[in-house]
Formats: structure tokens, C-alpha cells, sequence
């Protein structure tokens, strides 16, 4: 039997396959037939430039039609997708073209010639463009090329795609997901979720993400449903659509905006089913807010890019605010210290998993994969948390310091080597504090070098953002004589996370 992922959607295609796929916000609208009939032509162009199965495509483009078309071709291909945040810089991409050494990379046609030089520096074969408005020249060479109408056939275990996490040390790390990660993870939380006849699912997600890419779309393919594209979050028009959809999936900064917009009632969301929050903690008061305005409750759920989601509050029963629910049916959960020793109830550690749904292991980091699994097969995961009697987990703090903004995961030590670069920067440490609209923002405390120009805010900030993407580099900048340290000289970021916490409570 084909595992292949594209196959399993390709059986919940609705009977009638000129219903609506994707209602295209500011486009036109593609049908289950048009899907089927794009995505052959996809596979068709990756065969005649000969990208065969297993082969790696980079995708750095504005979301679209297209952008959904390009995934699901190289799902039906068996080719590695590969998405990359349209923030990053061309410098960034780079590290990603020569660790993972696609054959080909489509880009947005205004990053053409940069993408291009760091692409020939990489090796990459081909580079193409995809344009929303549907005249790129990825576009125009799939509309030439022959359609390849069979499924390539797949095993579980052979990958559909490579997605990248920041690293502590500052190396990105590509975790790989094979068909059978994503397929069993995208089957339970249909099941798990109540999806029925007649959802559909409103999709203001960025398509680079796990939320978005897979989590979203995965679930609505499976229950053959509409989708409502948004090109971007816009808490307006996200009102102006609601009446249109049961299905909403954000990350809490597209809540907190929502809540602020006086026309965001119960009547607005009369026809809604559910609202699912993720990526990034959901504050309580967010969470009792949006219940008091609504009527709905929101459903918070945990995942990563490595595992998709692990855990979830119920759909029927009661969702308590705070916590991210018991593991999916087909997760195992467990808390231990940092010996791998399982913690009593009620005792906070670290979370570990074991599923169908965790990562293959990271792209040519054996050692590094080895060294985040147990024997036993347990996935460390570094995020601190703690179980209830019921096996409610609540997450607590992450082990890495990782910082999350806006539903987007920043690892300091990134952030720290390019701003430890800045003539004038002696040294830096980076933190996330607490932001009304981000969740968390980047914080940078400097000690400059006395020997050497004395860089200021303004100047630091624009270096960090010629070689970051802009949700990586810091909101504020913060001099200091000298950073705080421990007897063992480690600098102490609780410490300055206690200094900055209430900065945006006066400065944003």
C-alpha cells in the first residue's frame, strides 16, 4: 500500500470534486479537481528537471495558491519540501541551501538575484520564482511541462519533509518528517478535533510553520473541506470572514489583536465550531477574555517541529486555562529530571515524548540526534513542565531559553553571535520578556567596548536586521557595565528577564 502522504488525502478528496479547496481571499477560487490537476503538474516540472524522489526543494514565497500547489506537488513526487520563513535574510538562506542541498530552490521573484548568487555558492541546480499573482517563472515552466498523474510511492518512514529549528549553539538544525510522522499525527487530531461535514477552515496561518503547513491544512485535506486563504493575519479581515467558517487556527497574538477590535462579538462568531491556539503560551487573562467576549473556549494545544502536536486540551470535556491538555491518544508523555529519571505527579522536569509523530532525527546531525533521544526511544523535548493525576500537562518554562514571539521560535545564542559582531559590542546576552501583543519580544542587554566605537540603539538594531529576520532581532536595547553572572560565570538570564520583564507595560 502507497503511504505516501498525498495518497491518504487524495482518499478524502470529496466525492463531488468540484467542490471548493481553497477560497482564495484576495484571488481566485481552486477546486478538489483543480488541486488534483495543479499538483500533477508540479511533479510533472520536478521529473523533467530531473528532482526525483528524496531529493530535496527549498521554498522560500509569499503564501498563495500556488505556494499550497508547489507543497502538495512535491508531497505526490515523494520530493523533501522544504519551507523557509519568508523574513529570512539571503544570508540566512544560504546556511540552509548548503546543509541540506536541495536540487532546486523557488523563491519570490523580488529575491531572485540574491537567492540566485547564494544558490550558485551552495550548489543548487535550479532557482525559479513564484509570483502571487501567478507570472513567475516556477510558474510558467509547470504550466509547460507534462503532468505526472501517479503518486510516487512512499513507506512510512521515507521523508516529506525537512524543517528547520533554531539551534542553542546557534546552528539550525533540519528536522526530518517522514509521511508517516505527519500522517499519524494529521489522523488523530481530525479524529481528536470533531472535524465534521460542512467545516471549514478559516487559514490566516503563514505556510512555512508546522501550525500552519501541516497542522492546518493536513486536517482540513482529511475531511475534504473548504479553506478560506488568507494571504496574511488581518484582524479585520478575519471578522469579515468568520461568518464563513466553523474552523479558526491562530497563535495568541492573532486573539489578542482580535479581542482588541470592538466588532469582534458573539455575533461574529455565531457559525464558529472552534478556535485552536498554538505555537506560543496562551495567557489566562487572554483566554478568560475571549470566553467572556465570544462565548467560545479557546483550545489550547502543545506541539514543536519535531513531533507536530503532542498534546491537547479535549474538545468535548472541559478546557482549563493554563495547560495544554493530556497527550493525543497515540503520544506517550512522562516528565524526568535531567538523568532521564521519571518524576512523581505534581513534580516539575522535563518533558519527554514517544509517538508516531516524532522526527526521523536531525538532517546530518547524528550525534546530535542521538543525543536527544533515551534509549528507550523518548524524544527529550527541553521544555520544562509538569502532570497532573489526570495527565494534564502543563508547560512551565522551556530548559533552552527559548524565546517566542509571535508564534515564532528564537534561540538567543543566534541573536547573540550576530550582535557580538557589531564593532563597539563587547559582549550580549538575549532574552524574551513578556509583550502585550507578541507574547513574548526579543531583548538585547549589551556591554559595549571601550576601546572602540559606542554603537547605540538604533545602530544595533539595523545591524541585527541586515542579517536576521525581523522577529529575530530585538525589539529593545539595553547597556549595561557588565552582565550578571553565577560563581560558575554563566550569565544569569533570569536575572536580567527579572530586570526587563515590565519594560513593555511602560515602553510598548
Amino acid at each position: 500500500m502507497n503511504k505516501n502522504l498525498y495518497a491518504l488525502f487524495e482518499s478524502r478528496f470529496p466525492a463531488d470534486r468540484s467542490k471548493l479547496f481553497l477560497d482564495c481571499v484576495d484571488g481566485p477560487g481552486f477546486s478538489y479537481d483543480d488541486l488534483d490537476r495543479e499538483t500533477a503538474k508540479v511533479a510533472g516540472l520536478l521529473r523533467q528537471l530531473g528532482i526525483q524522489a528524496g531529493d530535496r526543494v527549498a521554498v522560500q514565497v509569499d503564501k498563495c495558491a500556488d505556494n499550497v500547489f508547489l507543497y502538495l506537488g512535491c508531497l505526490r513526487a515523494g520530493v523533501v519540501y522544504l519551507p523557509l520563513n519568508t523574513a529570512y535574510t539571503s544570508a540566512e538562506v544560504e546556511y540552509f541551501l548548503k546543509d541540506a542541498g536541495p536540487r532546486m530552490v523557488v523563491c519570490r521573484p523580488e529575491m531572485l538575484e540574491a537567492i540566485r548568487q547564494v544558490a550558485i555558492h551552495a550548489g543548487v541546480e535550479h532557482v525559479l520564482a513564484l509570483d502571487p499573482e501567478g507570472n513567475g517563472s516556477f510558474q510558467n515552466a509547470r504550466d509547460l511541462a507534462d503532468p505526472l498523474q501517479e503518486i510516487e510511492p512512499r513507506q512510512e518512514g521515507d521523508l516529506a519533509g525537512i524543517c528547520y529549528t533554531s539551534g542553542t549553539t546557534g546552528r539550525s538544525k533540519g528536522a526530518m518528517l517522514s509521511h508517516g510522522n505527519l500522517a499519524a499525527n494529521a489522523l488523530t487530531l481530525h479524529k481528536i478535533w470533531g472535524w465534521q461535514d460542512g467545516d471549514v477552515l478559516l487559514h490566516a496561518l503563514p505556510i512555512f510553520h508546522v501550525h500552519g503547513l501541516f497542522i492546518a491544512l493536513h486536517c482540513a485535506l482529511l475531511n475534504g473541506s473548504t479553506v478560506i486563504l488568507m494571504n496574511k493575519f488581518d484582524a479585520y479581515e478575519v471578522v469579515r470572514q468568520l461568518p464563513r467558517a466553523t474552523v479558526f487556527m491562530g497563535v495568541p497574538t492573532f486573539y489578542t489583536r482580535l479581542l482588541a477590535l470592538g466588532e469582534f462579538d458573539k455575533l461574529a462568531c455565531q457559525n464558529m465550531r472552534l478556535f485552536i491556539s498554538g505555537s506560543a503560551p496562551l495567557l489566562e487573562e487572554t483566554f478568560h477574555r475571549f470566553q467572556e467576549r465570544t462565548g467560545h473556549t479557546i483550545l489550547e494545544r502543545y506541539g514543536m517541529t519535531e513531533a507536530g502536536m503532542i498534546t491537547s486540551n479535549p474538545y468535548k470535556e472541559d478546557r482549563i486555562a493554563g495547560t495544554v491538555g493530556p497527550a493525543l491518544p497515540d503520544v506517550e508523555v512522562r516528565v524526568t529530571d535531567e538523568d532521564g529519571s521519571v518524576l512523581p505527579v505534581g513534580e516539575t522536569g522535563i518533558l519527554e515524548i514517544r509517538g508516531p509523530n516524532v522526527f526521523q532525527g536531525y538532517w546530518q546531525m547524528p550525534d546530535k540526534t542521538a543525543a536527544e533521544f533515551r534509549a528507550d526511544g523518548y524524544f527529550i523535548t527541553g521544555d520544562m513542565a509538569r502532570l497532573d493525576e489526570k495527565g494534564v500537562v502543563t508547560i512551565v518554562g522551556r530548559a533552552k531559553d527559548l524565546v517566542i514571539s509571535g508564534g515564532y521560535n528564537v534561540y538567543p545564542k543566534e541573536v547573540e553571535l550576530v550582535l557580538d559582531e557589531i564593532p563597539g559590542i563587547d559582549e550580549s546576552a538575549v532574552i524574551g520578556v513578556p509583550h502585550p501583543d507578541f507574547g513574548e519580544a526579543v531583548v538585547a542587554v549589551v556591554t559595549r567596548d571601550a576601546s572602540t566605537g559606542q554603537p547605540d540603539e538604533a545602530a544595533v538594531v539595523q545591524a541585527a536586521r541586515t542579517k536576521l529576520a525581523g522577529f529575530k532581532s530585538p525589539k529593545e536595547v539595553f547597556f549595561v557595565d557588565s552582565l550578571p553572572r553565577n560563581s560558575m560565570g554563566k550569565v544569569q538570564k533570569n536575572v536580567l528577564r527579572d530586570n526587563y520583564q515590565d519594560i513593555f507595560s511602560v515602553v510598548g
